[in-house]
């Protein structure tokens, strides 16, 4: 016989977990005793649940294995929330633990009591709470399904303190095996037959679940067929930015070339995308429900076929396994000239003006994109500061970009932490603007700790530079609460042991990043920015009128 604890520990174990983020908590107490007895699992100690949620939820997006974090009871729940819809909105697997008051103590508002399933519902894909620790097995073997199935996202499981420690004979099951819904040869014939009636087809590509062998057959079918392809907000690293395929970035700030190439096309095949906002211009780009021309849309999950627009083609299909099958159809449609002149439109955008200021932004990202090796994870929580390398940088087939879908700042640090945790042997680089990093740079402790300490660029231009551009835009001359009084971050990095200077100049840019790359402690970069040049083609005066 053994505790609920013990149980859940072999569970874990057993589903292949080789790293858990959080912060430790009383309720709890019976787990981190049993994962003593699992060396194969790797605690990493948070500083607050919101950067342990953000390290499980980043795991989740780079591996496809649900990130797993653990927190306790009522704040550390609601500390730890930011992550799962994060999680939810970027269709990421994870799973969110949280040790629970004992159950006898239920709707007494007892110390730090919340009802799980009424609080974060709306915002993951499943919550529960386990009542008995003979249904643990069952239980974590259905949450590791759930969390990587169809449209992946997170689940919330509640553990009641006292059903820890009780016993149990139940023993922990085999690990998970997943099914990914495959297209049906009715739905090849009907896209091939959409295809052979367009003249200006054109994806639309996004989503999670996704696995290399996919993006790679996607890669295959695109440029077999010469159709070129966009983005969804955020999934610019789903194909190599140098394939002739490949235009642009559907998301926020669109390019005019990129908007005019949505409207010329005549079929738009959306391919595992769930039709957000950022990547509709808040369901402008498109009519709503009938987009005006030819669809098609295929999901891994069938909730999200028809939820918003109506397809003329839907294909219940995972993203990996309709790929498979796309990569053998030649097409045979004469859309090369129209996907190289959308390739050149492409190109050309990517033209930065020189700016008269100081530090260029445009140099630094240039620098990057010609130093960066091929296989960097680049990482960014929410700002203006994210459109330099989330526009004009091209990632190449083996980088990564890990960004929250949902917008929340703060998220970068802890993202690019994960990673290095994941791949100590790459090279991972955050870059956050300066209210973006006050969010979360205590996580820097738990980079020291954990020994995985990425290099940090820090774009200080003193103010809550996205907030700025609209208050400028929609009252300007009126700029309120957005200024920020910001504290030595060079000081506080090197207080966690990373190397750390400030650059003014866009000409010292290059040896200071030389600097940091061979730190062994991780390396914090600031660069001092005018914050007139609030975007790569736009100033404050410009925007204000």
């Amino acid at each position: 016989m053994k505790t609920g604890g013990e149980i859940l520990a072999d569970c874990l174990a057993k589903q292949g977990v080789k790293t858990i983020f959080g912060v430790p908590g009383e309720s709890y107490l019976a787990v981190l005793d049993a994962l003593v007895d699992h060396p194969e699992i790797r605690l990493i100690g948070n500083r607050n649940e919101g950067g342990a949620a953000f390290m499980a939820c980043a795991h989740g997006q780079l591996t496809g294995q649900p990130g797993i974090c653990m927190v306790t009871r009522g704040p550390g729940a609601t500390n730890a929330s930011i992550g799962v819809h994060s999680a939810m909105q970027g269709s990421v697997p994870m799973i969110l633990f949280i040790g629970q008051i004992a159950r006898d103590m239920r709707d007494r508002e007892a110390f730090q009591e919340v009802d799980y399933r009424a609080f974060f519902g709306p915002i993951a894909k499943w919550v529960t709470e386990i009542d008995s620790a003979d249904r643990i097995p069952e239980i974590m073997a259905r949450a590791f399904t759930v969390a990587q199935s169809g449209r992946p996202g997170p689940v919330v499981i509640a553990l009641p303190e006292d059903m820890l420690r009780s016993g149990t004979e139940a023993k922990a099951t085999m690990r998970v095996k997943l099914a990914e819904a495959a297209p049906t040869p009715d739905a090849i014939y009907e896209l091939q037959k959409a295809f052979s009636r367009a003249e200006k087809p054109l994806l639309l590509i996004g989503g999670g679940g996704w696995s290399a062998q996919g993006r790679a057959d996607l890669q295959a079918f695109v440029e077999r067929n010469y159709l070129p392809v966009a983005s969804a907000f955020r999934f610019q690293d789903l194909l190599d930015n140098h394939s002739p395929s490949y235009i642009g970035d559907a998301g926020l700030g669109k390019t005019p070339a990129l908007k005019a190439a949505l409207e010329e096309a005549d079929l738009i095949f959306a391919l595992n995308i769930r039709f957000g906002e950022n990547t509709t211009d808040g369901y402008e780009t498109f009519p709503v429900p009938h987009i005006g021309k030819a669809l098609l849309h295929s999901h891994a999950s069938d909730l999200e076929l028809g939820k918003i627009y109506q397809p003329d083609v839907p294909i219940h299909a995972g993203p990996n396994a309709l790929c498979k099958v796309l990569a053998q159809l030649d097409l045979r449609g004469g859309w090369q000239g129209w996907a190289s002149e959308k390739r050149g439109a492409y190109e050309a955008s990517m033209a930065l003006p020189a700016r008269e200021t100081p530090l260029d932004m445009g140099g630094v990202l240039a620098y990057l994109q010609e130093t960066l090796p091929d296989n960097a994870i680049l990482t960014n929580g929410a700002g203006n500061f994210a459109i330099w390398h989330n526009k004009f940088f091209r990632y190449g087939a083996e980088a990564r970009l890990l960004a929250p879908q949902s917008g929340a700042m703060g998220y970068g640090l802890p993202a690019a932490i994960a990673a290095k945790a994941e791949h100590p042997e790459r090279l991972v680089l955050c870059i956050a603007g300066d209210g973006d990093f006050q969010m979360n740079m205590q996580e820097l402790g738990t980079a020291m700790q954990a020994g995985a300490q990425p290099i940090v660029i820090v774009v200080n231009n003193g103010v809550y530079g996205t907030i700025r551009m609209h208050q400028e835009r929609d009252y300007p001359n009126r700029q309120s609460f957005t200024k920020i009084e910001n504290p030595d971050f060079c000081a506080i990095a090197k207080a966690y042991g990373f190397h750390a200077e400030t650059v003014t100049e866009t000409a010292d840019f290059s040896a200071a990043f030389a600097r940091a790359a061979v730190s062994t402690t991780g390396a914090l970069i600031e660069l001092i920015v005018d914050p007139e040049f609030i975007t790569p083609k736009a100033t404050l005066s410009q925007i204000r009128g």
